[in-house]
Formats: structure tokens, sequence, C-alpha cells
């Protein structure tokens, strides 16, 4: 419960007027990541979630998504949601979150379970292990990069994820491979979460499972059949893994207009879902679409930054740092 010293109660007060904060994350590491600097480790998101828990009043998002509807939000009405479906999810962020006694929604493509791995993993853990000091691609359309030193890694990714972003679902996945082929690294197979494991989670009082399509495609670079596919067979395959509803869907990578259309917003409602979340950068009100509802992701390493940026984003002064692009 937010403390009655929060400032960020007078940004949100109570009822009608109340304004709602989503933040997003995707995975929670052990250690701080040089080739992931945008992505909590433990003792940070620990650092992130206690001041949360200070400042602010969080909800499960379902029940925030009702209230906001009704004009019932308490003052600093926040959210945490986390997408993919990472088995860091419940091995190193639930500890936290349950410490804090913050409740999350996790959106799951379900597609990737048991040993399935998203293929912007495959780039980047390709490109981690990668044992010369080049990775030449020209054969198959894409640069040759330097991968020897960790400024190259970094460099080599950053070049890459665009590149391959908005290839169909097919041709994205066979490009990552051939990286990974290439390099001929042992790439990981438990990144993302198991079915016992999301079985585990989804008995977590604390814990929503959400939807994100079964294999994580851009909507707007899908044909609509496929899109529809997507979008209604990952709450199918979901309700049959968990028996349970789900009706709490995100759009992969998330932008409106660029990564998903209004017809997919319309498949969102035809397929039962109730509400769902954007990447769209800003704080939900009561004219909000509730199937499009902005979130945002926390920046930089300081908790001064991150508190002004939830200051910046309560006021309606969006942080000038762009989004960090789900992928």
């Amino acid at each position: 419960m937010a403390s009655l010293l929060s400032p960020y109660r007078v940004l949100s007060p109570a009822g009608p007027a109340a304004k709602l904060d989503i933040l997003i994350f995707h995975r929670v590491y052990p250690a701080r990541d040089p080739l992931a600097s945008t992505e909590p480790d433990v003792a940070r998101f620990d650092r992130l979630m206690g001041f949360l828990r200070r400042g602010f009043n969080v909800l499960p998002l379902g029940e925030a998504v009702t209230r906001l509807r009704d004009g019932t939000l308490p003052p600093a009405a926040a959210c945490v949601t986390f997408d993919d479906g990472y088995a860091d999810n419940l091995t190193l962020a639930l500890p936290v979150l349950a410490r804090h006694e913050i409740p999350a929604t996790i959106f799951v493509a379900p597609g990737y379970l048991d040993g399935g791995r998203m293929w912007n993993d495959t780039v980047i853990e390709s490109v981690r292990g990668a044992a010369t000091a080049e990775l030449d691609l020209t054969d198959v359309g894409l640069p040759r990069l330097a991968v020897g030193s960790l400024d190259e890694k970094r460099a080599a990714i950053a070049t890459l994820l665009p590149l391959l972003k908005y290839r169909p679902l097919d041709e994205r996945t066979r490009l990552a491979d051939v990286i990974g082929a290439r390099v001929r690294a042992q790439l990981p197979r438990n990144l993302m979460l198991t079915t016992d494991q999301l079985r585990g989670l989804a008995a977590d009082p604390r814990i929503t499972i959400g939807a994100h399509t079964r294999l994580h495609p851009i909507l707007a670079s899908s044909m609509n059949e496929s899109a529809e596919t997507e979008i209604r067979g990952s709450r199918q395959d979901l309700e049959s893994t968990l028996q349970c509803p789900v009706d709490l869907f995100a759009y992969p990578n998330g932008r409106p207009d660029q990564d998903y259309r209004a017809c997919h917003v319309a498949m969102v409602r035809a397929a039962g879902f109730r509400a769902a979340v954007s990447t769209a950068q800003g704080v939900a009100t009561a004219s909000s679409d509730p199937f499009q509802l902005p979130r945002f992701t926390p920046w930089g390493q300081s908790m001064l930054k991150f508190s002004l940026q939830l200051a910046r984003m309560l006021a309606g002064r969006p942080s000038s740092v762009a989004l960090a692009e789900a992928v």
C-alpha cells in the first residue's frame, strides 16, 4: 500500500481522475548482463519493487482494468507486467514479488514453452558465444560483423535485431538459426518456462497469466488468418494447459499502427479477451481504450531516474528517452 506521504498520490488521486501506471519487464537476471543492459538484475529489481511498494498501490492488472473502468482506482495505482514467459520470472522475479507483496501479470507465448527459444535470444546468445572475431553473414543478405570484443558484440546485436524483427516469422526464425549454426555456440534450451513451471506460477495467488500470441510474430507483418490464429490460439493453449480463464492479452512488440493495427484490436476483442496492453508509452486513464492500454519500461540504473520517470508519466510529460522496444 502506498504511503500516505507518497507524492504520487497528488499526481494520481483516487477515483475517476486516477491514472494507472503499467510497467513492463521481460527478464530478471541473477547479475547484471552486459548484453542486456535494459533488463534488471535481482538486486535492481528488488530496489524497484521496494520503491514501487512504498510509493504506489500495486494491483493485479485484471482488478486495475475493472476499477479504471468503474472510476474506483486507489491513488497512485500501478501494475507490474512481464512479457514472453521466461523461466526467470519464476525463479528470480517471483521471490522478490513475494517479499514485497506485489502482484504481477505474466504474458506468455506458449509456443516457446518446454525448451523453446525466441529468435532474439538465439541471436543474442549466438553473438555472446561466438568464438571468432568476425561473423560473416553476407551470403544470407546480412552484414559482416565484428564480434571479438564486448563492445563489438553489443554493436552486432544492436545491428542484427532490427534487421530480423519485421521479417515474416518463418524467415526470422530461419535466419536466427543460421546465425546460431554459423558461430557453433552452445545455445541455451532453458530460457523459457516449462509447462510445469507455468502451472506453478499460475498457482501463486499473486500471479495472473495472460496471452502474448503463440510465437510472438509482429502482427502487422502477418496475414490476417495467421494473426487471428496466433491471437486466439494463444488463449486456447494457455487455458487448456492451466484449466482456468485467460482473458488479458499483450501485443508482441506492441507499438500501435506499427506492430499491430485496428484489425488486430478487433481480433483480440473477438477472441474473448477483456483487455489488452500495448507498449505505447504513457499511463492509462478512464478515457483509455481498454484494448490498447499504454505501458512503459523502467530505464537507467538510478533510482532517482526511476522516480522521476514515474512522476513525469503521471504528470503527462513522457520521458524524452525512447521506450525500450520489446522483441
